[in-house]
């Protein structure tokens, strides 16, 4: 199966997943949602793929997911709780950084064949989730701001599409260039960063087009079924 391929099935199985998520514990289910893929996101970024003949990192889908989420919460349930999920991420994302880094220190038995593999993974984090928590935090909050102020404008429910859109697809490449900035610092030459940031913000912009329908759909689960 190829990337491309591989990587729409892969946005349509993280925004299902959300939405079953959403439908059996209500917002609670988001908040969850969120700091998982926050972690999630800054592992799966280490893995560079090729698709559509560029160099890409993987975990924009699953972070992807994060500005659905909020988005979700905003529009049913309003910004104090979208702003509550942003913290909540951003705490989660932190805490796995400083346990991991403890971890790392520990001395291995001499049995143990998984501390180099660890260390591949997690010494890497700190320089990305330093990247990612800067990003989230800015991204985030001028996400929420932006949707609050255009459903403030554009309130009715046909849209709903501009309102989803217009924040994240802003707000994204914000992000984008905020965490490419400081995520791969001296990791890449500058034509291969270059192709990294521009493919990440397409890849982003992809998947914000991708999940309006999810949108809609968490509007439904919301009147048939509330869990506040």
């Amino acid at each position: 199966m190829s990337n491309e391929l591989l990587w729409i099935l892969f946005a349509i199985l993280n925004f299902s997943i959300l939405l079953v998520m959403y439908r059996m514990f209500g917002k609670a289910g988001l908040f969850v949602w969120i700091g998982m893929s926050t972690v999630i996101a800054n592992i799966q970024v280490l893995k560079t793929v090729e698709m559509f003949g560029l160099t890409a990192t993987l975990g924009n889908i699953m972070y992807g997911t994060v500005f659905l989420a909020t988005d979700i919460l905003n529009e049913n349930h309003g910004k104090k709780d979208a702003k509550k999920a942003v913290w909540m991420g951003f705490s989660t994302l932190l805490i796995m950084t400083i346990l991991m880094q403890v971890v790392l220190t520990f001395v291995p038995h001499e049995s143990d064949t998984m501390q180099n593999s660890l260390e591949a993974i997690f010494s890497v984090i700190p320089n990305i989730a330093i990247g990612s928590m800067a990003a989230f935090l800015v991204s985030q909050y001028i996400d929420v701001y932006l949707y609050s102020k255009i459903k403030e404008k554009l309130p009715a429910h046909k849209y709903l599409w501009i309102r989803n859109n217009g924040s994240t697809m802003i707000s994204q490449l914000v992000d984008t260039l905020i965490f490419c900035s400081i995520a791969f610092y001296n990791l890449y030459s500058f034509s291969v960063w270059l192709e990294i940031f521009i493919t990440t913000y397409v890849i982003k912009f992809v998947v914000s087009a991708i999940d309006t329908p999810f949108l809609y759909i968490s509007k439904k689960i919301n009147k048939s079924d509330r869990h506040d």
